[in-house]
């Protein structure tokens, strides 16, 4: 009776010690017909990135009847998405998929939710740098997919060139992997005397747009982007599209859209790498409702980087309009 006790009371002290009361206890009779819950929480929530995400976890939550929210915070603020994680904690969540945009920012408040026994895990983007205690990521690796971007750049960007390279928001770590994996594939590919300027465009296709406009209008000499997101990868498109076609001027980023694959076949785009966001929306729900039925420990999960090229971009256009891609 001790041994059953002590986790009980540390399990209780857990919740009064972080502003929460404590859970009710389940009613066993009736246990096996709540709905598991489920909750996702990311930062810049309303960006046209996580649209195939949040349809990949409804899909997953139809597929394995459970219920799942998306959640997040509207820019990049770390302090109030950990908030949002304590608040979940709170009001009794099954389980966390949480986008751990920062190496630090993250470590107690998901210690807090396993202490608990909520179970985390991460999507889009997870902690490599230190030590974390959720128990997996689903999400791209990014560093490496950096590199296959300033590989394949490579190829169109002669020595010497001077480039500009984009990411949408400070302080988000996928991004600065991304960066540095592009600026590593492209010395690692020959290219060592580029000269590159790093400038931040907003997390919005008409800011991205007004951004990088600006720049390639105030330096002639910048004939390439190089860009780490979304909103930037099709602001560049958009760019080169409306006011430098046919100067060979070329682009290169992240992630899909349809207007990224439009730019895509038109031209002021020359690829795109493709992290299937729809996974990172679906296999979370599935890891968790596993373990929380099963035991079944959920393990990580790279979902890729996909090469989007003029050869293959009308394939992916119809499914991207779907939200599948």
């Amino acid at each position: 009776m001790k041994h059953y006790l002590k986790p009980l009371f540390v399990l209780y002290l857990t919740f009064i010690m972080s502003g929460c009361a404590p859970p009710d206890q389940p009613d066993q009779s009736d246990q096996g017909q709540k709905k598991l819950r489920f909750i996702f929480i990311t930062t810049v929530v309303g960006e046209d990135f996580f649209i195939p995400v949040k349809k990949g976890m409804e899909d997953a939550a139809r597929l394995m009847d459970v219920e799942c929210t998306f959640t997040g915070t509207e820019g990049v603020d770390i302090p109030a998405q950990a908030e949002m994680v304590r608040q979940a904690i709170c009001d009794g969540y099954d389980g966390i998929a949480l986008n751990i945009i920062d190496p630090e920012g993250f470590d107690a408040v998901v210690s807090e939710a396993i202490e608990t026994g909520i179970p985390v895990v991460a999507f889009n983007v997870d902690d490599n740098a230190t030590p974390n205690a959720r128990l997996s990521s689903v999400n791209q690796r990014l560093y490496e997919a950096g590199k296959k971007l300033g590989n394949e750049a490579a190829k169109f960007i002669p020595d010497g060139s001077e480039i500009l390279m984009t990411m949408h928001d400070e302080g988000v770590s996928a991004l600065e992997d991304r960066l540095r994996g592009a600026q590593d594939g492209l010395k690692e590919a020959g290219r060592n005397n580029v000269i590159w300027k790093v400038v931040i465009t907003g997390n919005t296709v008409a800011k991205s747009t007004e951004v990088i406009n600006r720049e390639l209008q105030a330096n002639p000499q910048i004939k390439f982007v190089l860009c780490t997101g979304q909103a930037d990868t099709e602001g560049a498109g958009i760019v080169i599209g409306e006011h430098f076609s046919n100067q060979d001027y070329k682009a290169a980023g992240f992630d899909l859209s349809p207007g990224i694959l439009q730019h895509i076949m038109q031209g002021h785009i020359s690829f795109t790498i493709d992290q299937q966001p729809y996974i990172q929306g679906f296999y979370p729900v599935i890891q968790l409702t596993l373990l929380k039925r099963f035991g079944i420990m959920p393990s990580n999960m790279d979902t890729g980087a996909a090469l989007i090229t003029s050869q293959n971009a009308g394939d992916v256009l119809e499914l991207a309009k779907q939200h599948y891609r």
